[in-house]
């Protein structure tokens, strides 16, 4: 009972910090939480731990958990950066092009899609994400798809709070876009595709949206 107890605990929080309903920097107190899920302090922890892993949450020492609070400037150099690696990367693998990728990618789009109409923030963004590791994984490139999953993910927390349901459809659809690119060779096109589609992305971002709540019973209520 108790995994599920603290999954349940997870989904209501990450619900809570996506659809705007707690502040970035919001303190999370245990015994807050554990009195309104009616569960142990033990179980709150272990769902708070799960959040830091996730970067949705901060854990600091003697000081307790909060709220994530990403910072736009980074984020635009993370962008930045991931312009410039993923255009290499995209010629790097129209170069490097083989029908089994091709197959690959299509059906990571193919999933992407349908998380988008299932309607589900966290589980749509994360395949939205992973999309561009799964690039340098199909290319055999372990240091690149490390890297870039690091640069996705410190920008993850951002686009899960500020990327409305429309943008990540858009996203999705530039996905598909890119991939018929790669599978016609089209260099020129495949790289222009990408650098358009993260830039796409990076405007699509709503950073001054308000943050209604930051009482933890109010924005779970």
């Amino acid at each position: 009972m108790e995994p599920s107890t603290t999954r349940a605990i997870v989904e209501s929080l990450t619900r809570a910090i996506v659809d705007h309903r707690l502040l970035p920097g919001s303190k999370l107190a245990e015994q807050k939480l554990a009195d309104h899920f009616g569960v142990s302090r033990t179980l709150v922890r272990q769902a708070l731990f799960q959040l830091a892993q996730k970067g949705l949450i901060r854990l600091e020492p003697a000081r307790g958990a909060f709220v994530a609070a990403p910072d736009v400037n980074e984020a635009r150099q993370v962008f930045a950066v991931r312009r410039m690696l993923e255009s290499e990367m995209t010629r790097a693998f129209v170069r490097g092009l083989t029908p089994a990728r091709i197959r690959a990618l299509k059906d990571h789009v193919a999933l992407e899609k349908a998380a988008v109409q299932k309607g589900e923030p966290a589980g749509r963004n994360q395949l939205l994400g992973d999309f561009h590791v799964r690039m340098a994984e199909l290319m055999g490139n372990e240091v690149l798809a490390r890297i870039l999953g690091e640069l996705i993910s410190r920008c993850a927390l951002i686009t899960l709070m500020y990327q409305s349901a429309d943008a990540a459809e858009h996203s999705s659809e530039e996905h598909a876009e890119i991939v018929k690119a790669l599978a016609a060779r089209d260099e020129k096109r495949a790289v222009q595709l990408m650098a358009e589609h993260l830039l796409h992305v990076e405007e699509s971002l709503a950073f001054d949206r308000k943050q209604p709540a930051n009482d933890i019973s109010m924005a779970l209520s």
